[in-house]
């Protein structure tokens, strides 16, 4: 046990792969030190990559407590039921395609768009190092990056809540997961033409989190609104059910972004990850204070709803940029942020656009934020820099659009896509699954 401890701890003092492109020594370089020290290291980022994993995966459940809690208890169960089947389809989809999809093989320096390197995992040819980043094996890469497929498709399935039918959601999800949101991973992430040109995304304000964000758009439009929302020209506030569930699950998204950005580092390299760590929770801090002062001075109450939602908007803002940042660009980043999730729902309910969750606000919109934000604060920010974020943004964004468009528009035409006034009225949780989340609750009349 004593001989474990200490090739840990001097994995950890030794780590330091490259994360996206930092400084940080190479594993060749730590080879010369010896075969143990080598082996240290090769072990302390493994399992600090699988740990990061396991905090990416908690964020599921996050996911599926706000998305609960901010709708109506007639709805529970068939968006806990949605969020279950979107994790086992993110796995399973990114096992068989999405994986190699997203990571072609694509050499630095490639203007690809577009590649495939087989159906299924199995181990690269010569061993178990992975071939994006010879810190760790090949499953801990696949591990971790499937804990991220499936985020896009929970992004959407908070925007199109209370009224999408459940066959119809699981199809576009599979299929969104499967093929959108790899294809643009690999322009960056797997060496594609963005990562080429220049543009920058440490860990998914656009790749992940505008992607679903775009989807949810998308969704939200084919859709239309919820029956009830908008009468006579007026907003009428649909309440969620538990706050509670909703706060619950932003601390737990919270906790699982330790890993979402922390992971992406790509190492357990001690002074990378503590300052992601730093930027990620300070954005977020800020973020939940500037949307609660927002909404507190023009509603002139303080919204819960609105704050959960800012401390999530400071983490997709900062997310792009984590690893980059001072803690105080990192503050600013947050504040801008709460206080654009604030204005983003107003906005959204005033074009009519429903969106239960507030999924485009923090996502998107704050997701290009984001983006945007590392042009402007980042290590490399300047006006070249920033034109390649606008790029990244805009190319992603038509793309990511215009497939799930097209997707929500197939499903429309053949299986349909909305369930009937009367299910929506009773609640999905009685006409797609046949019983009730409460079954034991007195019922609350609506308002």
């Amino acid at each position: 046990m004593k001989q474990i401890l200490m090739t840990l701890l001097v994995g950890v003092g030794m780590a330091g792969l490259s994360a996206y492109g930092a400084d940080v020594p190479e594993l060749a370089a730590v080879e010369e030190a010896g075969p143990s020290a080598a082996d240290a290291m090769f072990t302390a980022n493994n399992i600090w990559m699988m740990l990061s994993a396991a905090l990416v995966f908690i964020m599921h459940l996050g996911f599926a407590t706000v998305e609960s809690g901010l709708t109506r208890a007639k709805n529970t169960t068939n968006i806990l039921f949605k969020n279950s089947l979107i994790v086992c389809i993110g796995i399973l989809t990114y096992a068989i395609c999405g994986f190699n999809l997203m990571y072609p093989g694509f050499e630095e320096g490639s203007k690809a768009w577009l590649g495939f390197s087989q159906l299924g995992i199995t181990a690269p040819e010569g061993g178990l190092t992975s071939a994006y980043n010879p810190g760790y094996t090949y499953w801990t890469d696949f591990l971790f990056q499937a804990m991220f497929a499936a985020t896009a498709a929970t992004i959407v399935s908070g925007a199109v809540a209370e009224r999408i039918k459940l066959s119809s959601f699981l199809v576009f999800s599979t299929v969104f997961v499967a093929i959108s949101y790899p294809i643009t991973g690999s322009w960056k992430w797997g060496y594609g033409w963005l990562n080429t040109l220049g543009f920058y995304d440490f860990a998914g304000s656009t790749l992940v989190h505008s992607v679903g964000g775009w989807g949810a758009l998308a969704g939200a439009i084919v859709l239309g609104a919820r029956t009830g929302k908008f009468v006579g020209g007026q907003v009428r506030p649909i309440l969620g059910h538990s706050m509670p569930l909703a706060t619950i699950g932003v601390f737990l998204l919270w906790l699982g972004w330790f890993g979402f950005n922390g992971g992406s580092v790509l190492s357990a390299d001690p002074a990378a990850v503590s300052l992601t760590l730093v930027t990620t929770c300070i954005a977020a801090a800020a973020g939940g204070v500037a949307a609660a002062a927002a909404s507190w001075s023009i509603l002139k109450k303080p919204d819960l709803s609105l704050a959960l939602n800012g401390i999530l908007a400071g983490l997709v803002g900062i997310t792009a940029g984590a690893d980059q940042m001072a803690p105080m660009s990192a503050a600013i980043i947050g504040l801008i942020a709460g206080v654009l999730v604030v204005m983003s729902v107003m906005f959204f309910d005033k074009i009519r656009i429903d969106d239960p969750v507030g999924a485009i606000s923090v996502h998107l919109v704050c997701g290009i934020w984001g983006t945007l934000a590392v042009g402007l604060f980042g290590a490399k920010s300047g006006l070249t820099q920033l034109w390649h974020q606008v790029v990244g943004i805009v190319a992603i964004g038509v793309f990511t659009f215009g497939f799930a468009m097209v997707l929500f528009g197939i499903i429309k035409a053949t299986m349909g896509l909305r369930v009937s006034v009367q299910e929506e009225k009773e609640g999905l949780d009685l006409g797609e699954h046949g019983g009730e989340a409460y079954p034991n609750f007195q019922p609350v009349a609506e308002r």
